[in-house]
């Protein structure tokens, strides 16, 4: 059972990798599938399949603002991905990644022809009680593929949006966010050198439990 309850207007990373590690992007085309499932999954009503939509007359699909979670950031990254998510309709979270995770791993087994899970369980999800949480954390999610050096073609983010390098799309509600700067440059200071202090903590985390393993051998 998941030791968290949803509510509405609340915040929540959310977050899995795949099973064993495994890659669930293999291909661009895959990073795109999964992004657009989760703009077209976002939805109060049910939309069935993307591939039966698209043989559909797309005017009857025109833009809800019935939604199920509101996007602050995501990143996607070859074997493991990141959101930050609003809760605004009741059971949100829940019917939204029941939704994604269940339809990108039909698509994912039925393209490279395998069986079984594709995620490592149960996705996993934190609350995010604090302004000060949440801007560092919308920090490591909009940059999670620097933390990891992966390379631009691996990864989707929605850093662009985050420092106006791609103002075509406006796929995450950011404002809660970059309301608190007083502009996208300062935010992206403010973003880069929090990312700085989080891998740093994280190192000297994982030195003092290395230290605490070597010393337990005495």
């Amino acid at each position: 059972m998941r030791g968290i309850k949803f509510s509405n207007e609340e915040f929540y990373h959310i977050y899995n990798r795949g099973v064993d590690k495994r890659e669930i992007f293999l291909e661009g085309y895959d990073l795109n599938r999964f992004f657009q499932s989760m703009d077209e999954f976002n939805t109060l009503e049910p939309i069935g399949s993307i591939y039966e939509k698209s043989f559909l007359n797309l005017s009857q699909f025109k833009d809800s603002d019935e939604k199920l979670v509101r996007f602050i950031c995501y990143c996607l990254n070859p074997n493991h991905y990141h959101f930050i998510l609003q809760q605004v309709s009741d059971r949100g979270i829940e019917k939204f990644m029941h939704r994604l995770s269940g339809g990108y791993t039909r698509y994912f087994n039925e393209k490279y022809r395998r069986t079984g899970s594709l995620f490592q369980g149960a996705y996993k999800a934190i609350h995010i009680d604090s302004n000060e949480y949440l801007l560092h954390l919308s920090a490591y999610v909009n940059l999670n593929n620097h933390a990891h050096q992966l390379g631009s073609s691996a990864t989707k983010s929605s850093w662009a949006e985050y420092i106006g390098t791609d103002n075509a799309h406006t796929f995450c509600s950011k404002k809660i966010i970059l309301d608190q700067f007083q502009n996208p440059r300062e935010y992206e200071e403010f973003a880069k050198e929090s990312l700085k202090n989080i891998l740093e903590k994280k190192r000297m985390a994982t030195e003092l439990e290395r230290y605490i393993l070597e010393a337990d051998r005495f």
